[in-house]
């Protein structure tokens, strides 16, 4: 049991640095190494890893994130669900600093990001994966972002129930003209890392929720200077605590993995995958 857990966690080390009982874990995967080791505990009742997304010290710009190797390392554990804290920039007035918004879609504009396990190419061991073409169309699980609205709620939080996260590839920030043909498009937020994030939890059958913290007004969404690193940290940092709370009690309301009935379970009924998933 020290080494498994149902649940995952992607965010940072303010999410279970001041657990007890914390086992740290290193995992070799077919698509090399994950982000950080997983740190495995419990949360009310639950095994729950933890994976630093950006690496402890956050060495680890959101281009050259290991997604593929941080999922399949999740998921080779036991990890059936996952939560996925972030910090997002608003795209709208109204989604000022400190806004919690629950996505229910996504637009992906990154560049150079591997972003599928089904591509055909050869793993170490000989196996060789099938082209395979995933269901996308809602890339949040139903369940968990229920769950995840509840939880804020519960914590006097009144979190946002849907819009569009859109995805840009990092590490700097949008300019102004990018973040107003963003707004204009009518997407709500925007981030660095929540694609390929999603997509490959749905090609592992993993449940997956965003819960995205907005810690600015995106730059064409205000005047002065745009955005800072150092105004970004900050806003999170004064929010992390409540986000904590608000994360522990969705892991605490989350389906077991043997009830799960969600759209997330049957992304691949009916496929071929040519590998033996972990």
């Amino acid at each position: 049991m020290a080494t498994h857990a149902e649940i995952g966690v992607i965010g940072g080390s303010g999410f279970y640095s001041f657990l007890e009982d914390v086992t740290e874990v290193e995992v070799t995967t077919p698509y090399g190494s994950p982000s950080d080791s997983l740190f495995l505990g419990e949360v009310a009742g639950r095994r729950v890893a933890f994976l630093p997304r950006h690496g402890r010290g956050h060495r680890l710009p959101p281009h050259r994130i290991n997604y593929r190797a941080n999922l399949w390392a999740l998921r080779s554990v036991g990890v059936r669900q996952v939560l996925g804290p972030c910090a997002v920039g608003g795209l709208r007035a109204e989604y000022g600093p400190g806004t919690l918004l629950v996505p229910d879609q996504l637009v992906d504009r990154t560049k150079s990001r591997v972003q599928t396990f089904f591509d055909g190419e050869p793993l170490p061991d000989g196996t060789v994966p099938n082209v395979v073409h995933t269901t996308f169309a809602d890339p949040y699980c139903p369940d968990g972002r229920k769950i995840a609205l509840r939880a804020a709620e519960g914590r006097g939080w009144d979190a946002v129930d849907g819009g569009t996260m859109v995805v840009v590839e990092g590490p700097r920030f949008s300019t102004r003209a990018e973040s107003r043909w963003h707004a204009a498009m009518g997407w709500s937020v925007v981030g660095m890392t929540g694609h390929p994030e999603a997509v490959l939890a749905r090609e592992l059958g993993l449940c997956y929720t965003s819960m995205a913290l907005v810690t600015d007004l995106d730059a064409g969404a205000e005047t002065g200077e745009g955005v800072s690193h150092t105004e970004v940290l900050r806003v999170f940092g004064e929010n992390v605590e409540r986000l904590r709370a608000v994360l522990f009690d969705a892991v605490a309301a989350l389906p077991t993995a043997d009830s799960r009935s969600c759209l997330c379970t049957h992304a691949h009924d009916g496929w071929d995958l040519g590998i033996e998933l972990p």
